[in-house]
């Protein structure tokens, strides 16, 4: 599909929260997908990587996650100040702050004029993964794909040392897909396990995949890049994402669980 692209300032208390908007030319209606960056923001991987999603039938909408930080079109650089700079962001920012933004940009996305009534999901990297688990605690978002999200095993996320994100997954609704590298330093075998773990005891309906791959593999910049790794990752997303909203009008998913290594 062809696609248009825009970045959009949601108004919130203090700064905007500037979001990047691609969405399938054609007209109609599509599920819409909450799409969360890493600690960098709306940098050109993230960018590229909603503009493929788009092209594949869906609204993607990605939200600046620091917009109580910095000002609106702030993207960090790929350094090591960048780095230090993206995860100093995160370290001040409550997960309540985190949640109310998440709240507001699904209720935007939803009245978006090419989004489909009640076809919302989410998607991110990193602490956009864990930022993605989180908003699929929203009872309105039925499919969301997490991408080596940090910090879901032991809770940590922001500002808060245990958010108790893997606690409450029993209040997930929807479909979710765990994507993991097995050489990631930052989710290691040991992290993954007690994920899987509380996945199988919430009884959500999940599927984790893990391919052989480090952190941030889906970064097309950078020395950490898979090309393969990220396609099949890349398909088993829009696979979900097809799946859930084609048949959403149904009575929803059965509430079982699923691993798959790939």
């Amino acid at each position: 599909m062809i696609v248009t692209t825009e970045y959009v300032d949601i108004s919130l208390p203090g700064n905007p929260m500037r979001t990047f908007v691609a969405a399938p030319k054609a007209e109609g209606k599509y599920a819409g997908i909450w799409c969360y960056s890493d600690i960098f923001q709306l940098t050109p991987p993230m960018v590229r990587f909603c503009v493929r999603l788009a092209g594949y039938g869906f609204v993607a909408a990605a939200p600046e996650i620091y917009r109580r930080i910095e000002p609106p079109g702030t993207a960090i650089p790929f350094d090591d100040r960048g780095r230090t700079r993206g995860l100093d962001y995160a370290l001040k920012t409550p997960v309540a702050h985190f949640d109310a933004d998440c709240r507001s940009g699904l209720d935007w996305l939803a009245k978006h004029p090419k989004v489909a009534s009640g076809k919302i999901g989410a998607m991110g990297f990193c602490i956009g993964g864990h930022l993605a688990f989180r908003a699929a605690l929203q009872p309105d978002v039925r499919a969301t794909a997490c991408w080596y999200g940090t910090g879901i095993h032991n809770g940590k996320l922001g500002q808060d040392a245990d958010a108790r994100s893997l606690a409450r997954a029993k209040e997930i609704h929807g479909e979710l897909l765990l994507i993991f590298g097995s050489e990631d330093p930052h989710v290691p075998e040991e992290a993954r396990a007690i994920v899987d773990g509380g996945m199988k005891a919430s009884g959500v309906h999940y599927q984790m995949c893990l391919f052989p791959a480090e952190h941030a593999f889906a970064r097309d910049e950078g020395p950490r890049f898979d090309p393969e790794a990220t396609d099949q990752a890349f398909a088993a997303t829009i696979a979900l994402f097809r799946r859930v909203f084609a048949t959403q009008a149904g009575a929803g998913p059965t509430r079982n669980q699923a691993v798959g290594r790939l």
